[in-house]
């Protein structure tokens, strides 16, 4: 398998099971976001990938972040690419070697996961039918070229953002909805009053949309 990764199995075992692919955020790991695998539905594989970039001690990142003499932020686009390649590879991976529904992958992304999951979903609807983006915003460079004429029928986002979050601003979050929206998909956008993380409320609130779909 191309990323290392940690497993639950579904509780409910069903002939294809659906899939939840957490995806964590700058300088974490595959623990992060595992640690409320045991809240998610039962019936899904809750899989929870490591990013391939290795930033020592236990912190990996989908792809690098630098900063110029002014402080400004700037994000490796050609490395993000590939991230989003490799998460799509490893998509189909895990449906050849597992009971996975390929019909039924969500992604949940928080922070660069959340940024890379938008990416991932708009270039390969076809392996993504659902998203939950957490922190992060919809960075059109880091998706395949054209993918404006994707057919994103079958796509449904669910997107969040703390109002006062210090590291990705809220600004940058809330256009993700319109844009996205103009191309058909269907995205529901939430805010809560908290800072760079999932507040309680956001958790509820998504997995209940999980629940509905």
């Amino acid at each position: 398998m191309t990323l290392h990764h940690l497993v639950r199995e579904p509780k409910i075992k069903l002939d294809k099971n659906p899939l939840l692919l957490l995806l964590h955020g700058y300088g974490s790991n595959e623990e992060d976001l595992f640690s409320f695998a045991s809240e998610l539905p039962d019936e899904y594989y809750v899989i929870s990938a490591r990013a391939p970039f290795d930033m020592q001690y236990g912190s990996y990142a989908w792809y690098a972040i630098n900063f110029d003499a002014d402080e400004n932020k700037f994000s490796d686009i050609n490395q993000a690419q590939e991230s989003r390649d490799i998460i799509a590879n490893f998509i189909d991976e895990l449906v050849a070697n597992q009971a996975i529904d390929a019909s039924d992958v969500t992604l949940i992304g928080f922070s660069q996961g959340c940024i890379l999951s938008y990416a991932i979903a708009v270039s390969y609807p076809e392996k993504v039918q659902r998203v939950v983006a957490m922190s992060g915003y919809f960075n059109a460079e880091i998706a395949k070229p054209n993918f404006e004429k994707n057919d994103f029928s079958n796509l449904k986002i669910f997107a969040s953002h703390g109002t006062v979050d210090q590291v990705v601003p809220v600004d940058w979050a809330r256009k993700a909805a319109p844009l996205l929206k103009e191309l058909g998909i269907d995205i529901v956008y939430k805010e809560y009053t908290v800072g760079h993380g999932v507040a309680p409320q956001n958790f509820f609130d998504f997995k209940n949309w999980l629940e509905q779909k």
